[in-house]
């Protein structure tokens, strides 16, 4: 709904100013993990005079935002995906920089058996996924399994819907124990390269290296080793 959208999208810059939160965990109530957009509110939309094309440019300008505070968000994201994440759902899902899903989850980008190709999904869908592979979801309307998901790269862990909470908090401990500025840095430098021709992104990522290699803890973290302590 907007109001989640709006919810989350507040939380967001709230989380990215805060130095003491290392990672963040994205995860649901109930049985789903998002169900995507709420059909109900988007029907009512087209009462308006101009069958509700600026609530609708307005909604999916809401959402993209909400999207790309998920992937900008200095701290890296993970999302605990418990039950279904389907179409604006399952792109919430592939917007957070790691996913640990329940072996019971599936993730679908299911639009299109209503008329709806999920365009938006999309973009954040093809990002995690083979081109080829995203359109075929995208074309079928079929859900992905979480086995068949993790199979494919979409989903980094697994895990049993009882033990689900422990190995993502697992994974975000391992990440937390690391140096929060390195993190911050690489997630940058990740975000930054992706997509960009080959020249280009050796360019953005060699000067955040450079950045990087620069901190007084790496400087210290680097003599500790060659020190053997």
């Amino acid at each position: 709904s907007t109001a989640m959208l709006q919810a989350l999208e507040a939380a967001l810059a709230t989380i990215a100013s805060d130095d003491s939160v290392r990672v963040v965990i994205l995860a649901a109530e109930g049985k789903a993990f998002s169900a995507g957009h709420d059909l109900k509110e988007m029907q009512g939309f087209r009462v308006d005079a101009d069958d509700g094309r600026t609530a609708f440019e307005t909604l999916f300008h809401l959402c993209a935002r909400a999207m790309q505070a998920v992937a900008s968000l200095p701290q890296p994201v993970i999302a605990q995906v418990q039950g279904v994440a389907t179409a604006a759902g399952c792109q919430l899902a592939c917007s957070c920089d790691l996913i640990v899903a329940s072996e019971t989850a599936r993730f679908g980008v299911n639009g299109i058996n209503l008329g709806l190709f999920c365009s938006t999904p999309a973009v954040a869908l093809s990002r995690r996924l083979a081109p080829g592979a995203a359109f075929e979801l995208l074309t079928t309307g079929e859900f992905l399994s979480a086995p068949r998901a993790h199979a494919m790269g979409v989903v980094n862990r697994l895990a049993p819907p009882d033990q689900l909470e422990a190995e993502t908090r697992k994974l975000a401990e391992t990440i937390a124990a690391k140096d929060p500025a390195a993190i911050r840095l690489g997630k940058r430098a990740f975000q930054a390269q992706a997509g960009q021709p080959l020249p280009e992104a050796y360019r953005i990522a060699g000067d955040i290296m450079v950045e990087n290699v620069l901190l007084p803890d790496t400087a210290a973290g680097i003599q500790r080793f060659l020190d053997r302590r």
